[in-house]
């Protein structure tokens, strides 16, 4: 039996996931991209990390975060979950699948206020079906009655009608389902590599408090505003009585979960600890430059697609 739950996400700071040392480019520190469309995205293993770190804090079994000292309870959420390796028992797999987060709306400046930009293909992929000819672009008539507008540095032209997107998720504001561009998935890549957020830092001499000589680099993130969207396939192949709700912690001296204190998190199914620990990202952030004010990211919703 599996469910395949889809969520959506908001980021509320900028957000960089590294592909890991430089590279020669635009800038020095590149975030990750998928290989076929050269769009960004956030990997289901960068994702994965976060949220069974999280969800152990949440649930306070902070010892099953790591790679080693598991618990490995069935009562455990987050080895349950997640999986666990311990020494000469062996361990299991995991419960869930999480998978990458990608792209659906991502915001742009133009003349006529900010925009957020999407293509068939990245409407396709979360089920929604439009279509746009060549290289010109559709929008509605709240953003602008002219039939040009520019998505940063490039200037399109309006095709037909105005622009009626359905089966948005009811999460998105308003404010933004208003605002929406539709382009072609040529030019999608082009804006969005186009309009990704840049900055520039330079490494620190502790021992003088100046700035290192040669030591000036840059990197780029997707902008804050951006929303995402990832899937969850939870494959609960484990057999046998199920140990649940699990309401409180883990205690030393009887040496067995759910016999101590409250945990303040009830967990029911697998899907429950990748939802608390994807809620505590809107305040510790994923990815790196955490210092810097990036990371944090939003879960606005969640529902099911398929279950069988």
């Amino acid at each position: 039996m599996y469910t395949q739950q889809r969520y959506v996400l908001m980021t509320l700071d900028p957000v960089h996931i590294g592909t890991g040392g430089y590279r020669l480019g635009r800038v020095d520190n590149s975030i990750v991209r998928e290989p076929g469309t050269n769009l960004p995205k956030i990997p289901g293993t960068s994702l994965s990390g976060a949220v069974r770190q999280y969800a152990a804090r949440r649930y306070a079994k902070p010892q099953c975060a790591g790679q080693k000292n598991h618990c490995g309870q069935p009562t455990c959420p987050i080895c349950y979950t997640f999986g666990y390796i311990k020494g000469a028992e062996g361990g299991n797999a995991g419960t869930v699948n999480i998978g990458d987060a990608r792209l659906l709306l991502f915001p742009v400046y133009s003349l006529a206020g900010p925009v957020w930009i999407t293509s068939p293909s990245a409407l396709a992929d979360f089920g929604i079906e439009q279509r746009i000819a060549g290289d010109q672009a559709r929008w509605s008539a709240n953003i602008t009655k002219q039939k040009r507008l520019n998505l940063g540095w490039l200037m399109v032209e309006k095709e037909g009608d105005d622009l009626n997107l359905e089966g948005l998720p009811q999460e998105v504001p308003s404010q933004v389902r208003e605002r929406i561009v539709l382009i072609s998935d040529k030019l999608f890549s082009q804006v969005v590599n186009s309009n990704l957020e840049v900055r520039t830092s330079v490494s620190i001499d502790p021992l003088t408090g100046a700035a290192e000589d040669k030591a000036l680099f840059t990197y780029e993130a997707l902008p804050r505003a951006t929303f995402l969207w990832l899937e969850v396939v939870e494959d609960d192949y484990r057999t046998g009585d199920k140990p649940w709700p699990v309401s409180k912690k883990f205690n030393k001296d009887e040496d067995e979960d759910n016999a101590g204190d409250s945990l303040g998190e009830t967990w029911q199914r697998p899907l429950d600890v990748v939802a608390a620990g994807l809620a505590w990202a809107e305040h510790l952030g994923i990815g790196g430059m955490g210092t810097r004010g990036f990371g944090r990211i939003k879960l606005l919703g969640d529902g099911e697609v398929h279950h069988e």
